[in-house]
């Protein structure tokens, strides 16, 4: 199985780079790679986090081999061993191992999202490693940032190693949620409130989505003009370019004229994504957005 990596523009935060923990299935990161990529992600640099034991390093050695053979051209492979100050880590057994797990993670996280969107897999390794690798992305992470869980059919640990599966195999990645501590103060008062976990997980998804919808009412507001906000709002409906000119009784080619600068103001507002910013593009971002605000003004 071969990938090209859809190409950056230069200066763009969204280059991806997944940061993986290590143990002794190489098809963690394997699989994982694989449905970032499919899923449309332009990962440039998967980051290995591993201990020193021979198990382990045969798995390596497994991911390296699929680097070595061109299966992801373009993307760079780093392998980064838990290291303290007497050399490196071969399991989790001291103070002074953990600490070194915890600077080893925060360090290449930390130098992951001055480069990049990270992809943080916390399935492969040792328990502790997902654990510290979640304190880490709750101290770092922003809001484009996520953390995996990688949940699979059809392998088990300790039988026929399958690096890639196929169509019809089951793989998919779960997002696990990321309380991030950039909003400790608001956090730490609400969760005193708060006994439910889930209530907590769920008051921070509601308290994103209103941040995100405060971003989409900016855009349309401020960055479009009220001709344009018109061609939007109607193509979030699913109105093709002709019935959106029926609509409005303009010319077909002005409407077409309109979304191509819109679609250019998008992509400035976007910071410049990988791939074409264009009708599914905006329809995807927006239509919930007039879905929500024409269903209140209804009210």
């Amino acid at each position: 199985m071969s990938y090209s990596p859809l190409s950056p523009d230069k200066g763009s935060r969204r280059n991806g780079i997944l940061v993986a923990t290590l143990g002794v299935e190489p098809q963690v990161v394997t699989i994982t790679l694989d449905n970032l990529l499919s899923g449309g992600e332009a990962i440039v640099e998967v980051v290995v986090i591993y201990t020193e034991t021979a198990r382990v390093r045969e798995a390596l050695e497994v991911i390296g081999e699929e680097f070595r053979k061109a299966s992801y051209p373009g993307i760079r492979l780093r392998a980064v061993p838990v290291s303290s100050a007497d050399g490196p880590v071969e399991d989790f057994c001291t103070d002074e191992d953990l600490r070194a797990l915890l600077r080893t993670l925060y360090g290449e996280i930390r130098r992951a999202r001055q480069a990049g969107v990270v992809h943080l897999c916390i399935s492969g390794g040792r328990k502790v490693m997902g654990i510290l690798g979640m304190v880490v992305a709750q101290l770092l992470f922003g809001p484009e940032d996520r953390v995996w869980h990688l949940i699979t059919e059809g392998w088990q640990p300790g039988s026929e190693r399958r690096l890639h599966l196929s169509p019809e195999d089951k793989a998919w990645l779960v997002s696990v949620p990321v309380l991030r501590w950039s909003e400790a103060g608001v956090l730490m008062q609400t969760v005193a409130e708060m006994n439910d976990p889930a209530e907590v997980v769920a008051w921070y998804e509601k308290l994103s989505r209103a941040n995100r919808i405060k971003r989409q009412r900016e855009f349309i507001e401020r960055w479009l003009t009220r001709a344009e906000r018109e061609v939007v709002r109607l193509a979030c409906r699913g109105l093709d370019n002709a019935a959106i000119a029926a609509a409005l009784f303009k010319q077909e080619q002005t409407v077409a004229n309109q979304l191509r600068g819109v679609y250019e103001k998008l992509r400035d507002w976007l910071g410049y994504p990988d791939g074409n910013v264009d009708r599914s593009k905006l329809i995807a971002e927006f239509a919930p957005y007039f879905a929500l605000v024409e269903g209140s003004e209804s009210k």
